[in-house]
């Protein structure tokens, strides 16, 4: 088994969350195995920065004085709409996760440098082989009606993401479980078997499909853990939420209320932030930087999200390796950047998991070469290549990186024609069957990533990847216990991806957040989620 690494405890005060600092893009050399199985541990040692712009990652409270409690605090937000939901079994738009995250929590969480945390779990361990895992919670904790947090509520949470009604979301990472073998241990202790090998489970539940809901929740009445408890909720419009007293991190949250407004765009998200109509706003585009910092404060995080070009392998002419190569190739990385963000933000390698320690950093960088592109496509018989890139406002900068792929392309002999249709319609019934569109997703650990969208049995396979080789690695990454044995064989299958995936991950995107100078307690995040992985509740008001 990997020897033990240092995990955060959120009990161990504000500074024990904020200021203890490890790097990794989507995952850290703090997701060993032996991490977990340890428990509580203190707090590590900093090996980088994940911060960049115009805010440290530090909270204000250093300089600021002790946090005050109460106030409303309101924030605006875009790209909600009539589906918008309180149901954490199933969330999709970015406002989902925002509302979600405030009343409900997983066992295992993300800290800002995008390391690992316990969080309702008090204790996550294997047995040798990962067959079998035993979890531990905190003692203490309640649901907002009053029910204490217990083993049955993680066995029926399990059940209910494996369950046909939300299996859309986190199933596919645990489909392993033997739903019928787990075992309540104690009031408190779960024992969870599973039919093959899951040495990453540790992996996974800091995802966001796997917040821990009561037994018999009932998603009109959301009851969670959480920091703050529902009040009331409009689809599309704003949510209302108020401090839960008994919150089990003590002396959090310190607002009394905190209200979620939904924005048509991002010129109003502004205007609002400007009159003080709203007190914080995320998921802004680098343009959107200077008019912030006229009247807010402006944090910009390397994010871990990333919002690729999705090429669909299995139909022409993108099932064809030297028209996805060559595609890879006609796109000037460092210009989208620079256009888009300003500069901010990481460049990408059409890999996923830039902060997981099992990145492969060795693999070359893919450059920008035209020639390249033509040559290939020559190749295959596609000069003079005609596609259409399906394009939405889904995140930050997406059309303005279609509208420059489009132009880039063009070098290479590409004729890109856009089509720009609604979010709800790119995730509408046609989601997974566009041949050439874009997708934005927020930073996951790399082999849990893997199981939600590179599998044939993934939920999201939007690149309908289905490699032989590579499912047969990854049944023996997840498998593997030993994680120097596992990163080897995830390099692997990195290096397929590189060479015949059909993503397109130009950069990593920044995220821009700007709070009124009315906040205090903010932070940058590497996880690649607004508002620092929408952590409201070390929020206060002066």
């Amino acid at each position: 088994m990997d020897t033990a690494l240092d995990l955060k405890d959120p009990q161990m005060g504000d500074a024990g969350v904020r200021d203890s600092q490890q790097t990794r893009r989507r995952f850290l050399s703090s997701v060993g195995l032996g991490a977990l199985a340890l428990g509580l541990a203190a707090c590590g040692s900093s090996s980088g920065s994940p911060t960049s712009g115009t805010s440290s990652a530090t909270s204000h409270s250093a300089t600021e004085g002790a946090p005050r409690r109460g106030g409303t605090l309101t924030v605006g937000l875009t790209g909600g709409g009539s589906s918008d939901t309180l149901n954490p079994l199933q969330p999709l738009l970015t406002t989902d996760f925002a509302r979600i995250d405030q009343l409900f929590e997983p066992l295992v969480g993300f800290t800002p440098e995008a390391g690992l945390q316990l969080l309702l779990a008090e204790e996550l361990t294997p047995n040798h082989d990962a067959t079998e895992w035993t979890i531990r919670l905190r003692r203490g904790i309640t649901f907002h009606n009053g029910k204490d947090l217990t083993a049955a509520d993680v066995a029926y949470t399990l059940q209910q993401i494996r369950s046909p009604k939300y299996a859309y979301g986190g199933a596919s990472a645990i489909e392993s479980i033997d739903l019928a073998g787990m075992k309540q241990l104690d009031k408190l202790t779960l024992r969870v078997p599973f039919k093959t090998p899951l040495a990453t489970l540790n992996q996974v539940f800091p995802c966001y499909y796997y917040s821990i809901v009561p037994v018999d929740f009932d998603p009109k009445r959301p009851v969670g853990t959480g920091p703050f408890k529902y009040q009331s909720f409009t689809p599309g419009e704003s949510s209302t939420f108020v401090r839960n007293e008994n919150y089990w991190q003590s002396g959090l949250p310190y607002l009394d209320q905190v209200v979620i407004t939904d924005f048509s765009d991002e010129t109003s998200q502004l205007d609002a932030l400007g009159s003080g109509q709203v007190d914080a706003v995320g998921l802004l585009s680098a343009a959107s930087i200077g008019t912030a910092q006229s009247s807010s404060q402006v944090v910009i995080s390397r994010g871990g999200g990333w919002t690729p070009f999705t090429m669909r392998v299995d139909v022409a002419p993108f099932s064809d390796v030297r028209v996805r190569q060559a595609l890879r190739y006609a796109i000037d990385r460092q210009q989208m950047l620079d256009v888009v963000f300003a500069g901010h933000g990481t460049i990408g390698n059409d890999l996923f998991g830039i902060w997981d320690p099992a990145y492969d950093t060795s693999i070359p960088q893919r450059p920008h070469d035209p020639e390249m592109a033509r040559s290939l496509l020559r190749q295959a018989g596609h000069s003079g290549l005609s596609i259409q890139l399906i394009t939405a406002d889904i995140a930050q900068g997406t059309i303005s990186a279609a509208q420059l792929l489009q132009q880039q392309a063009r070098a290479a002999g590409i004729n890109v024609s856009l089509r720009q249709i609604t979010t709800t319609d790119l995730y509408g019934p046609n989601y997974l069957k566009w041949a050439f569109a874009q997708d934005y997703w927020y930073y996951n650990p790399y082999m849990p990533q893997v199981a939600a969208a590179m599998l044939p049995t993934s939920p999201t396979n939007e690149c309908h990847f289905d490699n032989p080789r590579y499912i047969k690695l990854y049944q023996q990454a997840v498998a593997t216990t030993n994680e120097a044995i596992r990163t080897q064989i995830i390099h692997e299958m990195q290096q397929i991806e590189y060479e015949e995936g059909g993503y397109i991950i130009p950069y990593f995107p920044p995220i821009i957040d700007a709070y009124g100078h009315n906040v205090r307690g903010y932070h940058a995040s590497n996880v690649g989620v607004p508002l620092g992985n929408y952590d409201l509740k070390h929020l206060w008001l002066v």
